[in-house]
């Protein structure tokens, strides 16, 4: 078996069906590759649909993973019982191209390259929304386990991914610090294609999505200099002045400080306004979605601060 292809997934059949359709037309011999699904959520409709797509010219393997750890465990325990030399990495909201295995292997024939990533396209509408623009980033980013391809024996070598990362939120990141750390290429193929299709997000999903500053908190750990200079060169100073003038704002105008009070406030308002208006920048201007940023953002500054908080204490690193 050449190439193992790993698909985590947790609790989506629709779209992991979508996503198996698009490896079944893989321009690759069938023999030479297999799919291992590991199920994070160990469910029952999603071991069904792998049973009903077995057949002579495709075959996946299911392999159920207890207790919701999160994606990088469940890419560990698939790669891990997978067979292929080396092992391919998407995700089940993915659409690989036809051609994304045999393009994105072909670096591998230099035998210096450890891991190769691929190029994500995800598509737009017209007028995307916040979270599709967030989404789009993906695409801006240097290495995303939905779509890249590792040497089974250097995944062995580094103990696959770390598990402490329970989201899906810097996983990727830390793998690719880590196979840098190797001395390995780390390279990019732009033909190994994978379309990553923004889904749909609930009203006011980004005041959940703050909490991923948690694991931005262990990678800054893990790879102080690489974080600094391929992540964030320098902490959200903005987000951290909005809470700094609303509680000062609060404390000046309990001690009747009503000038300091009031000069907190307006900094605290402005900078709220230019983090609005800068949401909304290149975004729909339709109601629900004017009114999702309006009421978000005077919070989300003050929940990335608690959350990077508590990273700090959770990992213990001087992290802000």
């Amino acid at each position: 078996m050449l190439v193992s292809v790993v698909v985590p997934t947790f609790r989506r059949p629709d779209l992991l069906q979508r996503c198996l359709a698009a490896l079944h037309r893989q321009q690759f011999p069938q023999c030479e590759f297999e799919v291992v699904v590991a199920d994070d959520a160990a469910d029952e409709a999603t071991r069904q649909l792998i049973e009903s797509r077995q057949s002579p010219f495709f075959s996946a393997c299911y392999i159920p993973v207890n207790g919701h750890h999160g994606p990088a465990a469940a890419r560990n325990a698939g790669w891990r019982a997978a067979r292929g030399q080396f092992i391919a990495f998407t995700d089940d909201d993915c659409i690989p191209d036809s051609g994304w295995l045999s393009a994105g292997l072909q670096p591998f024939a230099d035998p210096t390259v450890v891991a190769v990533t691929g190029q994500t396209i995800v598509p737009l509408p017209r007028f995307p929304t916040d979270h599709d623009l967030n989404t789009a980033g993906l695409e801006r980013s240097e290495f995303l386990t939905a779509n890249c391809f590792c040497r089974r024996a250097v995944l062995a070598d580094l103990g696959g991914f770390d598990e402490q990362f329970t989201s899906a939120w810097r996983e990727d990141s830390d793998l690719h610090f880590r196979l840098l750390d190797t001395g390995g290429k780390v390279v990019r193929q732009c033909a190994a294609v994978v379309v990553h299709p923004v889904r749909q997000a609930a009203w006011g999903n980004c005041i959940h999505e703050q909490r991923k500053s948690l694991f931005d908190a262990l990678l800054f750990r893990k790879h102080p200099r690489r974080f600094r200079q391929r992540i964030r060169p320098r902490c959200p100073w903005n987000y951290y002045l909005v809470v700094m003038a609303a509680f000062t704002t609060i404390f000046a105008a309990a001690l009747g400080a009503s000038v300091a009070s009031a000069v907190a406030g307006t900094i605290w308002l402005l900078v709220t306004i230019q983090f609005c208006f800068r949401r909304l920048k290149n975004t729909t201007w339709s109601f629900p979605h004017l009114v999702e940023m309006l009421v978000t953002s005077p919070v989300i500054p003050f929940l990335s601060v608690y959350w990077r908080i508590c990273g700090a204490i959770r990992f213990r690193v001087l992290f802000w």
